[in-house]
Order: structure tokens, then C-alpha cells, then sequence
């Protein structure tokens, strides 16, 4: 990973190809329709949280976040090839095992936050078509009661599908100091991912209840 200017920007040449071509997705077969206070200034260091309904999610959501590339935790099974390795590598991807307590992923996620870069997670620790948010897994929670940074929730109302329009929803800051000046403790991770939970949800659109799918 490329060595961190002092307030976490970038603009790298394999990251903004990745931009360029999801300009173009997003603007003829998947269209996609941005929804953000006019208020909100998402900068460094901060940890973005979204649901995740399709493939081309994390750059449905870094694409409006301009100043900053976001280094995104993914599963280990995305990496399959070498190529594929190095490219996912240049696309910053911080490489997880899900399936066991991974602390060189957790340590790469904070040490991420802490050069004032911004970390995109996504709680469900899959893509969840069906469902929004209805298990989330502990890695997160534990993330950003190690950092204490600002966490911004992001809402995708459903998965990418050609020429079906797609709404992403970002949202202002949660509110976690509390948590962030309680002892570490498993109750403490709980309230956490409930309020990752909700923070997520609340983003839905008020006249659309119970239609993010």
C-alpha cells in the first residue's frame, strides 16, 4: 500500500481509472442517483459503513467521496489470481479472513484510519440482496471502538440491475462518543453494531417504508 500523505488524500492511477469507469456504468446500463446533505463533508479520518447489495458497491460509493480514496476491507476469496491479487492491491482492498480472528487485517484497518485515510467496511460481511443490515459481523464494531474516528453510514436501496435505477444515502456522522469513552467490553461492541445498524436504516426515505431490499 502507497505511503500516506499527512491528511489521508490520493489520487492514484488505478483508482482513478476505477472512478472513470464507474462514471460510465453509473451513466448508461446502471443508473445511479446520489443523495447527500448539502451539509455533509465526508473527510479523513473516517471509517465509511454501507450495506452491500452488489459487486460494484464500493465504487458506487467512493465515487462522490472526491478527495479521498477509500481502502475498502474485503473477503480473501476475492483474491484468486495473482493479477487479481495486485490489482485489488493498487485498489487499496484490505485483505480479511472471515472465518478466523484475522489481526493482521484489524491492525492493517486501524493503522489505515490513523494515517487519516478513509475505511469502507461493510458490516454484513457479504453481499445481502435480500435483506439490509440483518446481521452484522463483529469486526466492524471493534474497528471503530479501536479507531474512534468519525463513522458515516451510506444506504443502497437495492442491487445494481441494468437500466433499474439505484439510490445511495449518505448520512452525517453517528453519534459514538459515548461508546468511544466506555471500557471495551462485548456489550459495548453490541450497542455498536446497533447503532452502525440503525444509522444505516435511518437513511432510508421516508415515504419509501419498508421498500430497501
Amino acid at each position: 500500500m502507497s505511503t500516506a500523505p499527512t491528511d489521508g488524500r490520493e489520487h492514484t492511477f488505478w483508482f482513478t481509472v476505477a472512478r472513470v469507469l464507474t462514471h460510465i456504468l453509473t451513466h448508461t446500463i446502471y443508473p445511479t442517483r446520489w443523495h447527500m446533505p448539502p451539509d455533509l463533508s465526508i473527510r479523513g479520518p473516517a471509517i465509511l459503513v454501507s450495506n452491500h447489495k452488489h459487486w460494484l458497491d464500493p465504487f458506487l460509493i467512493g465515487i462522490k467521496v472526491r478527495d479521498y480514496e477509500i481502502h475498502y476491507l474485503g473477503k480473501k476469496e476475492l483474491v484468486k489470481t495473482r493479477i487479481g491479487e495486485k490489482l485489488l492491491d493498487k485498489l487499496h482492498m484490505i485483505v480479511v479472513d472471515r472465518h478466523n480472528s484475522d489481526l493482521k487485517a484489524m491492525r492493517a484497518c486501524v493503522d489505515t484510519v490513523r494515517k487519516g485515510y478513509i475505511l469502507g467496511i461493510f458490516p454484513e460481511g457479504t453481499r445481502c440482496k435480500d435483506t439490509t443490515m440483518e446481521h452484522l459481523e463483529t469486526g466492524c464494531a471493534l474497528i471503530a471502538l479501536r479507531c474512534k474516528a468519525k463513522v458515516y453510514p451510506v444506504l443502497i436501496d437495492k442491487p445494481c440491475r441494468l437500466f433499474r435505477r439505484v439510490n445511495v444515502y449518505y448520512g452525517q456522522p453517528l453519534s459514538l462518543d459515548d461508546l468511544y469513552e466506555a471500557s471495551p467490553s462485548n456489550e459495548t461492541a453490541e450497542e455498536m453494531n446497533r447503532r452502525l445498524r440503525q444509522g444505516v436504516l435511518s437513511l432510508a426515505p421516508a415515504e419509501q417504508p419498508g421498500r430497501i431490499a
